[in-house]
C-alpha cells in the first residue's frame, strides 16, 4: 500500500498508519484457534528474541524505578491501580514460568506499568474479535475495589521505525504523557484493549491452553505499546507543558459546621488538577497527625474526593480547618470552621485563657454569650478613583469588626463588576489585619469597573463599592486612536484560534480604519503581525499556529494619524484540538484491574472515511468565512484530516482551498474571498486509505459582514446624583445583536469638546458619570458597541446642571422640653444633619401618651408646618407622661420622623431659675475662634433673664471638664469664643441666669472642629469711586438654592432704610445708604445650603470715621501725586520745572500758571505731558531776572483735580539763577579738553605723594603741562591719558615740596586748568596723611641683642622728620640718657638699651604720632624674651672683648720674598695683643729656632724681627709667624725664594708683588 502524498511529506500526520509486516502477521494468525501452552511457548520464544532486543534498553531504564513508581504509573494509565507488586517484576499475563520464557512480553508490560500482586495467580485470557468494538471507560466502585471490571487500554500501531526505549525518566512527565496519548488515541480511533482480572486457583493449567495465535497477538500488542511510547516522546517535544498542566481547583469546598459535643462530624471536598493534587488537612494551620490521635481522625481520599471525619467532638475541636491541595502547578486552600457547642452551664472559660483553642470565624464571645452577628464597619473608604493606563492604582479601606476576635481574621474578597478578582500579575491584594488593599500594578482599561470590597465573617458579610475609571494613556503619535481592550481567545484549535476584542472609546479625532493583530509564542519576546491589512470586525481567526505550542495575542488600532499603543496581552492559549484539551483536563475513571482483553477489527485493509456532516458557516465577514462540521461516522480506526473546497454559487467549478496540507480540526477559516460574491463550500475527509466523498455543500453564502453595526441608543436622560456626578439612562439599541456594551460621552455646554465618561463598555441602560465640575452644565450622548463596530451617536440629552439631587431631610434629633405648664409643653430640637439638598420648609410634631410604660398611638400636634425649631404642644393632660417625635419637610417631601424622645411628664414648672436656652449653632468657625449663637429660654423663671454663661470642653473630655468661657454674664445672644486649639473638636452649651441664679444648661452642640477650611473668605468692606460704602462677601461653594443672609449683631436686618442688599451670583453686597453712628455693630453674612460658610465685620466708631473720610475722598477725588512741583538745572544750564502724578487718563489736562497768569508753550517755555507715566514738565532755556515769582501746575482728570506750586523769590531765585549760569559755563567748558575731576592728591602705600586729576574730551594733540609755584615741572614721560587720569608722583615728600601746583590742558579747541595749593593748612593735612601712611607701614617691634646691649626696632617704608616717635616702658614715657637712647637709621626706628639690667624688663610701646592720631607697636621684653636677649648680649659682649684683645699680626710681612743667594734678609712686623702675645716662627710648618744664621727677635712686645744674615738656597721655603695669647691665635705666612745668578748678563728676577699678608686666626 502506498502512502498518501501528505503522509510522505508530513510524517506527523501518519500516527495511525501500520507497517506491512505487522499487518501480515496479524492477518495470518487471526483465524486460528487457541492452542496448548507448548504451542504458545514455541511461538512466544520465536518472537521473544527480537522483541527483547528492541525493548531491553528501554525496559532497563525503568526496571530500577518499578518498585517506587509502579503505583503512580498505573494511575497515569488506568486512573489508579488496585493491584500492587512489591518487587520489580514484569507485568505478566500468565504464570511465573511463562514470564521466564517470554522476556520480551514481560518487559513490554513492565514498561507500560502493569503489575499483579497475586504472585502470578491471575489467569490471563486474550481473544480477538472479528469486528471492532468501541470500548467504553468504566468506573471501579468504591465498595468493590477488588472486583474485576473492564478497563479500556487503546492499541497503538506505528511505523516500521524502531526505538531503543524511553530516555525521559521524569515520573510526572511519563504519567501525564502516557495517559494523554492513551486517551486521545482511544477516542480518535475507537481501538482498545479490554482488561479484566480473573482470579483462578490453577494458573499452570491455563498456561497450557494458551495458543500460538495468542502469543503472536501479545507480541503485536507489545509492538503497539512501543509505538505509543515513541509517539509520547515526540509529542512532548512539541506540546507546551503549561497548557497540559493546571493548578488545583476545588470543585466542592468543605462546609462549616456547628454541632453539640460528643457528636461526629465529617468534612468533604472535591479537588481537580493535573497532575493529581496531594491534599493535606490542617487544624489552625497545624497539620493533622492521624497516628498521634488514634481513632480521633479518619482521613480518606478517593478519585479526587477527600474527607476528614472527627469522632466524638469536644470543645477543643472548635477551630478553623483547612484543606490544602498541591501539585507542581501550585497550591490552593479551602477553609471550614467547626464550632462545638456545650449545653447551658457547661462553658469552660479556662479554654479562653489557656491559649490552646482558637475560635472559628463566625464565633464570638460577648457579655451575653456567643455573638450571632458581627458588626462590620468601613472607615477611610476608597472613593471613586481616576487613573491612567500604565499607572499604579491602589484601593484601600480600613475595616472595623465588632466583636474583635484576635484569633480569627475575616475573609477579604474583591469583586469587579460582580466577578470575584483573583490575584495575578496585574492585581495584588493585601490584608494587614486592619486594612484591605487592592493594587493595580499596571492599570489598563480592562480594570475599569465597579469595585466591591466584601468582608466575610462566617455566614455574615458587609460590602462597600466604588467605581474606578481608567483613562487612555497618551498616544505615542498625536491623533492616534486609543488602544483596544479585553483581548480574548475564542474557539482555539490545532492550527488556528479566533481572537476577539473591544473597540476603544477614543478614535483620536479621525475614524478608526481597522485593527492589527499580533501574536507571540509563550517563552519568547518576538511579536509578529498576523494580518497585512487592517480588519474592522472585532474578531479575527489567526492561522498558522504550531500544534501544542502556546501563544499570547495583542491588538492595535489604526487611523489616518497612526497606530495606537498595543492592548494588554491576552491570556496564553495552546494550539490544541478542543477534544484533546477536554481530555487533558479529564481524569482516569478506574484503577488498573490486571487483565487485558483485546478487541480489534481486521487491519489488513484501510477504510476510506465517509463525508463529514453538519457542515455550516459559523461566521462570515467581508474579510473571512469560518466553516464548522462534524467528523464522519465511517472513518475506520485512523485519525482523519480534511480538504476544504469552494465554488462560486450557481457553478460546479470546485476549487480546493488547502491544496498542500490538509487541516486537522473540524473548523476552518477561509480568506481572500471576493466581497459581495456568493460562495458554496464542501469538505472531504482523507486518511491513509484515501480521500473520501465530499460533504453536502453549504447554502450560498454572500461574503460580507453578517453582523450589523447596532443602531444608536435613544432617550438619553440625565438625572442629578451628587455634586460631581450625573446618572445617565437610555433606551437600548433596537435589534442589536451580540451587543458588547455602551460608551457614554459628556460635553460641557458651550465647549463643543466631548470627553468619554467610560473607557470600558458598560452593559445595561444606566450609568453614573463621575468627575464632573460642580455647577457646570453638561449634555450627554451614548454609542452602542458590538463586534461589527460602534453605532452612531445618540441624540444629545438635555443640558443638566451638576449638583446634588434633592432628597427628603434626615430626622431631627435631641428633642428636649424647654417649658412645661399644666396643659402644654414647649419642645426644642436640632436641625437634621442632612437637609436633602433643599431648604427645610418646616417641621411636624407628633406626640403620644405613655401609660404604664406602654406607649399608645401617635397623634399629630400641628397641621401646619412650623418654621422654628421650637413648638408648644397644647391640650396635654397634667401629670401625664408623653413621648414626642419630629419630622422635617422640604421640597422633596416629608422626611423620616425622629425616633421617639425620652418620656417627659407634663407638669407645672415652679423653679425660680430660668430654663435652658435652645437652638444653639456655631458660625464663623476658624482655626482659633468661632461664634456661638443661641436663643433665650422659653421659661424665664420668677424674674427676667439677666445674662448668659457659655461653657465649653473638648469633645473627648468627660463631663467634669466643662469650663466657663465668660466669667461675667453676657446679655447678648451670641459670643465670639477665641483661644481654641487648631484641629481640636469642641462642644458648647449655654446657661441662662436671673436674679434667682443660673438655670439648667442647654443641650450641648454637635462637635465642632476648630479649623479654617481651604477657600475660606472673609467679609470685605469697600468704598467705590462714588464714595459708596459697602460690605462684600463672596462664596464659591454655593448650590442653586443657596442664599446670602445678612444680619446685624446676629439679628435679622428688617430695616432696609439704612442698608440695601445686592446679590449677584456668588457675590453679595450690603450697601450703606448713609453711614452714621446708628450703623455701628457687627455685620455677619451666612450662606445657606453650604457647609457653614459665614463671616462677619465689625464697624466701630474709629472704623466709621475712617470710612467716612475715605468716602469723602472718593466723592471729591484728588489726583494723587508721586512728586510735587520741583525745579532742576539741566546740563546746558536750562531750568526744568516738573511734577509727577500717580496716574493720568488720556483726557487729563494741565494749566501752567506764572504769577497768576497762564503761560503757554512757545520759544521761552517748552511744555510736555506724558500721560503714561504721569510726568508733567516745563523747560526754560535761560533764567532771567524777570522770571522771579510763583510757578503753578494745575491738573484736571475727569472730576479729579490737583495742583502744585513752587515759589522762586529772593535768595532762592538768586541761587538758582547763579547755579544755572554756572552750569551753562560749565557746559561750554566741557566742549574742549577739560577736567572731570580737579587736581587732588593721595598718599601711596609706599609713602609717596601722587597728584592726580581726571580729564575728558582728550585727543592726541592735547598737551598737559605741570607747574609748581609758576615754574614748569619737567616730566620724563609723556602722558597717554590712560583711563582719562593724569598723575604726578612726588617721592620722599617733605617740607621742600610745599607750594602751589597747577596743571593745564590745551589743544586747538581750548584749554582748562586746575590748581592745587599745598601750603599752610593744606600742606599740613597732606603731611599728616603722609605720616599716617608711614606709621601704618611700621612693622612689629623686634628684639635684637648687640655687644653694647639690647635694641628694639621697627622698619617703616619711609621716614619723615614730621613723624614724631616716642617710647614708653610699662606705660611711662622713657627719658633718654647715654644708656637708653633712640634714633633712626635709614628706615629703621630703634631704641638702644646699653648694659641692660633686670629693671629694664617690661612692656615697651613705640608710639608714632602723625599729627592727628597715634599709632602704636608693642613688644614684651620680659621672661624668656629678656633672658634670651640678655644671654645673647653677654655672648656678643664677650666676643667683642675677645676680638679687641686677641693676638694678631698688624702688618709688615710680605707674601713672597725673592732674594739672591748671599744677600741678607731682614723682615719686621708689628704684633698686637692684650696681654702681650707669645710669638713663634715656623718653616715649612716646623718650629724654627734662632741661631747665628737666622736671628729671631721680639721687641717691646710689639715688634717681631726676622733676619737671615746670608741667604742660600736651603733657606727657600714657607715661613709662618704665630702670635698667641688667651684670646686667640693668628698666623701670618710668607714665602722666601732664593736664586743663584748665572752671570753678569743674567737678569735678576724680581719678586712678585704681594697682595698682602696672608693671616690665619685661631
Amino acid at each position: 500500500m502506498s502512502l498518501p502524498f501528505y503522509q510522505r511529506h508530513h510524517q506527523h500526520f501518519d500516527r495511525a498508519y501500520r507497517h506491512k509486516e505487522l499487518e501480515s502477521t496479524l492477518s495470518q494468525y487471526q483465524k486460528e484457534e487457541k492452542s496448548k501452552s507448548a504451542i504458545y511457548a514455541q511461538g512466544s520464544s520465536a518472537y521473544s528474541q527480537a522483541a527483547a532486543l528492541a525493548y531491553r534498553h528501554g525496559s532497563a531504564s525503568y526496571d530500577q524505578q518499578s518498585m517506587i513508581s509502579s503505583h503512580d504509573l498505573a494511575d497515569a494509565y488506568a486512573h489508579g491501580s488496585s493491584v500492587h507488586s512489591k518487587r520489580a517484576a514484569a507485568y505478566s499475563l500468565g504464570s511465573e514460568s511463562i514470564s521466564k520464557k517470554a522476556e520480551a512480553y514481560r518487559l513490554g508490560y513492565e514498561t507500560y506499568g502493569l503489575k499483579d500482586s497475586s504472585i502470578m495467580k491471575g489467569e490471563q485470557s486474550l481473544k480477538l474479535s472479528p469486528k471492532a468494538k468501541r470500548a467504553k471507560q468504566s468506573l471501579l466502585s468504591e465498595e468493590k475495589e477488588n472486583t474485576a471490571v473492564d478497563y479500556v487500554v487503546p492499541v497503538f500501531t506505528g511505523r516500521q521505525t524502531h526505538i531503543s526505549g524511553i530516555t525521559d525518566t521524569e515520573e510526572e512527565r511519563i504519567k501525564e504523557s502516557a495517559a494523554y496519548i492513551a486517551r486521545r488515541n482511544l477516542f480518535a480511533t475507537g481501538e482498545g484493549i479490554s482488561a479484566t482480572k480473573r482470579i483462578t486457583s490453577s494458573s499452570v493449567k491455563e498456561e497450557k491452553n494458551i495458543s500460538r495465535k495468542v502469543a503472536i497477538r501479545e507480541t503485536a500488542e507489545r509492538t503497539s505499546l512501543k509505538k505509543t511510547l515513541r509517539e509520547t516522546e515526540e509529542f512532548h517535544r512539541k506540546l507546551n507543558e503549561d497548557s497540559l498542566l493546571h493548578a488545583p481547583e476545588f470543585v466542592i469546598k468543605p462546609r462549616s459546621h456547628t454541632i453539640w459535643e460528643k457528636q461526629n462530624v465529617k468534612l468533604h471536598c472535591t479537588v481537580t488538577g493535573w497532575p493529581e493534587p496531594r491534599l493535606t488537612w490542617y487544624k489552625n494551620n497545624v497539620p493533622i497527625n492521624v497516628h498521634a490521635h488514634p481513632g480521633k481522625y479518619v482521613i480518606e481520599s478517593r478519585y479526587g474526593m477527600h474527607s476528614l471525619e472527627i469522632n466524638k467532638c469536644d470543645f477543643e475541636d472548635t477551630a478553623q480547618y483547612r484543606a490544602s491541595a498541591m501539585n507542581v502547578k501550585g497550591e490552593l486552600s479551602a477553609y471550614a470552621s467547626l464550632v462545638v457547642k456545650r449545653y447551658k452551664g457547661e462553658f469552660d472559660e479556662t479554654c479562653f485563657h489557656a491559649g490552646t483553642v482558637t475560635l472559628p470565624i463566625s464565633f464570638g464571645v460577648t457579655p451575653h454569650g456567643y455573638a450571632s452577628r458581627f458588626e462590620i464597619h468601613f472607615v477611610d473608604k476608597f472613593e471613586v478613583s481616576f487613573g491612567r493606563e500604565g499607572e499604579t492604582m491602589s484601593l484601600g479601606c480600613t475595616v472595623i469588626i465588632h466583636p474583635d476576635i484576635k484569633r480569627f481574621q475575616p475573609e477579604i474578597q474583591w469583586y469587579r463588576n460582580g466577578e470575584l478578582i483573583t490575584p495575578s500579575k496585574w492585581v495584588k491584594t493585601h490584608w494587614s489585619g486592619e486594612r484591605a488593599t487592592l493594587t493595580l500594578t499596571h492599570a489598563n482599561k480592562e480594570d475599569e469597573g465597579l469595585y466591591t470590597l466584601r468582608v466575610v465573617m462566617g455566614d455574615y458579610y458587609e460590602q462597600y463599592s466604588a467605581y474606578v475609571f481608567v483613562r487612555d494613556a497618551d498616544a505615542d503619535i498625536p491623533g492616534a486612536p486609543a488602544s483596544p481592550l479585553d483581548v480574548k481567545c475564542l474557539d482555539a484549535n490545532k492550527d488556528y484560534v479566533i481572537i476577539s476584542w473591544k473597540q476603544p472609546a477614543v478614535d483620536g479625532g479621525s475614524p478608526i480604519l481597522g485593527y492589527f493583530i499580533d501574536k507571540c509564542e509563550v517563552g519568547t519576546t518576538h511579536w509578529s503581525q498576523c494580518n497585512e491589512t487592517p480588519v474592522k470586525f472585532a474578531r479575527f481567526p489567526v492561522t498558522g499556529l504550531i500544534e501544542g505550542r502556546s501563544y499570547i495575542f495583542r491588538v492595535r488600532a489604526v487611523n489616518n494619524a497612526g497606530i495606537s499603543i498595543p492592548s494588554r496581552v491576552s491570556e496564553p492559549v495552546a494550539a490544541l484540538d478542543p477534544a484533546d484539551r477536554a481530555r487533558l483536563r479529564s481524569h482516569p475513571s478506574a484503577p488498573w484491574t490486571g487483565q487485558i482483553i483485546v478487541t480489534e477489527e481486521e487491519p489488513t485493509e484501510g477504510i476510506v472515511p465517509g463525508p463529514p456532516s453538519d457542515l455550516h458557516v459559523t461566521e462570515a465577514t467581508k474579510n473571512y468565512v469560518v466553516l464548522s462540521w462534524k467528523p464522519p461516522c465511517e472513518r475506520g480506526h485512523e485519525g482523519v484530516m480534511y480538504f476544504v473546497e469552494k465554488c462560486v454559487a450557481g457553478t460546479e467549478n470546485w476549487q480546493r482551498v488547502n491544496t498542500e496540507i490538509p487541516v486537522k480540526s473540524p473548523r476552518f477559516a477561509l480568506f481572500d474571498l471576493a466581497e459581495g460574491k456568493s460562495y458554496q463550500f464542501r469538505v472531504r475527509c482523507c486518511n491513509s486509505a484515501g480521500i473520501g466523498e465530499p460533504s453536502e455543500a453549504t447554502e450560498a453564502t454572500v461574503v460580507g459582514d453578517k453582523l450589523d453595526i447596532p443602531s444608536a441608543p435613544s432617550h438619553v436622560i440625565p438625572t442629578r446624583n451628587t455634586d460631581t456626578s450625573v446618572v445617565i439612562t437610555w433606551t437600548e439599541s433596537k435589534d442589536a445583536k451580540e451587543l458588547v456594551g455602551y460608551y457614554i460621552e459628556a460635553c460641557k455646554v458651550g465647549s463643543g469638546h466631548w470627553e468619554p465618561c467610560n473607557n470600558n463598555p458598560v452593559k445595561g441602560t444606566r450609568f453614573t458619570c463621575h468627575g464632573l465640575t460642580t455647577g457646570d452644565h453638561y449634555t450627554f450622548r451614548v454609542r452602542a458597541v458590538n463586534a461589527a463596530g460602534l453605532s452612531v451617536h445618540s441624540q444629545e440629552s438635555e443640558a443638566i446642571e451638576v449638583k446634588a439631587a434633592i432628597a427628603t431631610p434626615s430626622p431631627p434629633y435631641d428633642i428636649t422640653v424647654l417649658e412645661s405648664v399644666r396643659d402644654s409643653m414647649v419642645l426644642g430640637w436640632k436641625q437634621p444633619k442632612s437637609i436633602g439638598g433643599a431648604e427645610i420648609t418646616g417641621y411636624y410634631v407628633n406626640y403620644r401618651e405613655v401609660v404604664g410604660g406602654k406607649p399608645e398611638e401617635w397623634k399629630e400636634a400641628n397641621i401646619k408646618a412650623v418654621s422654628e425649631r421650637a413648638y408648644r404642644v397644647h391640650d396635654l393632660k397634667e401629670n401625664t407622661t408623653y413621648q414626642f417625635q419630629v419630622a422635617a419637610a422640604n421640597l422633596a417631601g416629608l422626611g423620616i420622623p425622629s425616633p421617639a424622645s425620652q418620656s417627659f411628664k407634663c407638669e407645672e414648672w415652679t423653679i425660680a431659675v430660668p430654663g435652658p436656652p435652645h437652638d444653639l449653632s456655631c458660625s464663623e468657625v476658624r482655626k482659633d475662634s468661632l461664634v456661638l449663637l443661641w436663643k433665650p429660654p422659653i421659661y424665664v423663671g420668677r424674674s427676667p433673664v439677666t445674662g448668659f454663661y457659655v461653657d465649653m470642653k473638648e469633645t473627648s473630655a468627660t463631663e467634669e471638664h466643662w469650663q466657663s468661657v465668660n466669667e461675667k454674664a453676657t446679655t447678648s445672644k451670641y459670643l465670639k469664643i477665641s483661644g481654641l486649639k487648631e484641629r481640636t473638636s469642641y462642644v458648647f452649651r449655654v446657661r441662662a441666669a436671673n436674679k434667682a441664679g443660673v438655670g439648667k444648661p442647654s443641650e450641648s452642640t454637635d462637635p465642632v472642629v476648630a479649623e479654617t477650611r481651604p477657600g475660606t473668605k472673609e467679609v470685605v468692606i469697600e468704598v467705590d469711586d462714588n464714595g459708596v460704602i459697602s460690605l462684600n462677601f463672596e462664596c464659591d461653594q454655593m448650590s442653586s438654592d443657596s442664599k446670602f443672609i445678612w444680619s446685624k449683631n446676629y439679628e435679622p436686618i428688617d430695616d432696609d432704610s439704612r442698608l440695601a442688599i445686592d446679590t449677584k451670583g456668588g457675590k453679595s453686597k450690603a450697601i450703606f445708604k448713609d453711614l452714621s453712628e446708628e450703623d455701628l455693630g457687627i455685620y455677619s453674612c451666612v450662606v445657606t445650603d453650604t457647609d457653614g460658610v459665614s463671616s462677619s465685620y465689625t464697624i466701630d466708631e474709629e472704623e466709621m470715621k475712617r470710612l467716612l473720610a475715605l468716602s469723602h475722598q472718593h466723592k471729591f477725588p484728588i489726583i494723587p501725586l508721586k512728586s510735587e512741583l520741583a525745579v532742576e538745572i539741566l546740563e546746558k544750564g536750562q531750568v526744568r520745572f516738573w511734577m509727577q502724578a500717580e496716574k493720568l487718563s488720556g483726557n487729563a489736562k494741565v494749566n501752567f500758571v506764572f504769577n497768576d497768569k497762564g503761560i503757554v508753550d512757545g520759544e521761552k517755555y517748552k511744555m510736555k505731558i506724558d500721560r503714561n507715566t504721569g510726568l508733567i514738565e516745563m523747560v526754560m532755556d535761560r533764567l532771567e531776572d524777570e522770571d522771579e515769582g510763583t510757578y503753578t501746575f494745575q491738573l484736571q482728570d475727569g472730576k479729579a483735580t490737583s495742583q502744585s506750586s513752587l515759589v522762586l523769590i529772593g535768595d532762592v531765585f538768586q541761587k538758582l539763577q547763579t547755579a544755572a549760569e554756572f552750569q551753562r559755563q560749565e557746559w561750554f567748558r566741557k566742549q574742549g579738553p577739560h577736567f572731570v575731576e580737579y587736581l587732588g592728591w593721595e598718599v601711596t602705600p609706599e609713602c609717596n605723594v601722587l597728584l592726580k586729576c581726571k580729564v575728558a574730551n582728550i585727543k592726541k594733540e592735547t598737551h598737559i603741562v605741570w607747574y609748581k609755584d609758576e615754574r614748569e615741572i619737567m616730566v620724563d614721560e609723556k602722558h597717554d591719558f590712560k583711563d582719562g587720569v593724569c598723575t604726578l608722583l612726588i617721592t620722599e615728600f617733605s617740607k621742600k615740596d610745599a607750594g602751589i601746583y597747577e596743571v593745564i590742558l590745551k589743544d586747538d579747541r581750548g584749554k582748562d586748568k586746575s590748581i592745587l595749593k599745598l601750603v599752610e593748612a593744606a600742606f599740613a593735612d597732606l603731611m599728616t596723611e603722609v605720616c599716617k601712611v608711614i606709621a601704618l607701614s611700621a612693622t612689629e617691634l623686634k628684639i635684637q641683642s648687640t655687644e653694647e646691649g639690647i635694641r628694639l626696632y621697627s622698619f617703616v617704608n619711609y621716614y619723615l622728620e614730621d613723624l614724631r616717635v616716642s617710647w614708653l616702658h610699662n606705660g611711662d614715657k622713657i627719658k633718654y640718657t647715654e644708656r637708653v637712647k633712640t634714633g633712626v637709621t635709614g628706615e629703621q626706628i630703634w631704641l638702644q638699651i646699653n648694659e641692660p639690667t633686670p629693671n629694664d624688663k617690661g612692656k615697651y610701646i613705640m608710639e608714632l604720632f602723625d599729627g592727628k592720631t597715634g599709632h602704636t607697636k608693642v613688644v614684651d621684653l620680659s621672661g624668656q624674651a629678656y633672658d634670651e636677649a640678655f644671654a645673647e648680649f653677654q655672648r656678643l659682649k664677650a666676643a667683642a672683648i675677645a676680638e679687641k684683645n686677641r693676638a694678631r699680626v698688624i702688618g709688615g710681612l710680605p707674601d713672597v720674598v725673592t732674594i739672591q743667594e748671599g744677600k741678607a734678609l731682614n723682615l719686621t712686623c708689628s704684633v698686637w695683643g692684650n696681654p702681650v702675645p707669645e710669638i713663634s716662627w715656623l718653616k715649612n710648618e716646623k718650629l724654627l729656632t734662632g741661631d747665628d744664621h737666622v736671628i729671631l727677635k721680639f721687641e717691646s712686645g710689639k715688634h717681631a724681627c726676622f733676619t737671615i744674615t746670608s741667604v742660600n738656597t736651603i733657606d727657600s721655603g714657607r715661613y709662618s709667624l704665630v702670635v698667641k695669647n688667651k684670646y686667640g691665635t693668628e698666623t701670618s705666612d710668607f714665602t722666601v725664594s732664593v736664586f743663584i745668578p748665572e752671570g753678569e748678563g743674567n737678569e735678576i728676577p724680581q719678586p712678585e708683588a704681594g697682595k698682602g699678608d696672608k693671616k690665619k686666626k685661631a
